[in-house]
C-alpha cells in the first residue's frame, strides 16, 4: 500500500537499503591482511588462536573489548518516535 506519493513497497526498500549500507560498514571495519603477534595499543602478545581466527588482528582482547565499548557509544538513535528524539 503506497502513501502519499511514494511507490508501493518504498518503506520496504527504505529499511533494506539501512540494512545493506550498515552490513556494508560493519564488513569495511573489518581487519585484514596478517595479524600483529603483538597488541598495537598495549604491546601484549596476542594469542595464537586470536591470530588465527581472526584475519588482520591487530589488538589483543582486552583493548579491543575497550575499542568496542567506546565505538557502542558513538551509535546514533536512527528511531523515528518523538519520545526518542527528547532523549
Amino acid at each position: 500500500m503506497a502513501g502519499g506519493w511514494s511507490k508501493d513497497g518504498a518503506i520496504q526498500d527504505q529499511i533494506d537499503a539501512s540494512i545493506n549500507d550498515a552490513v556494508k560498514r560493519a564488513r569495511n571495519q573489518l581487519p585484514t591482511g596478517d595479524s600483529l603477534t603483538h597488541c598495537e595499543a598495549c604491546d601484549a602478545e596476542i594469542p595464537p588462536a586470536r591470530r588465527e581466527a581472526i584475519a588482520g588482528v591487530r589488538l589483543c582482547v582486552k583493548c579491543q573489548e575497550a575499542q568496542d565499548e567506546s565505538a557502542a557509544a558513538e551509535i546514533y538513535n536512527r528511531r523515528g518516535s518523538k519520545d526518542s528524539q527528547l532523549r
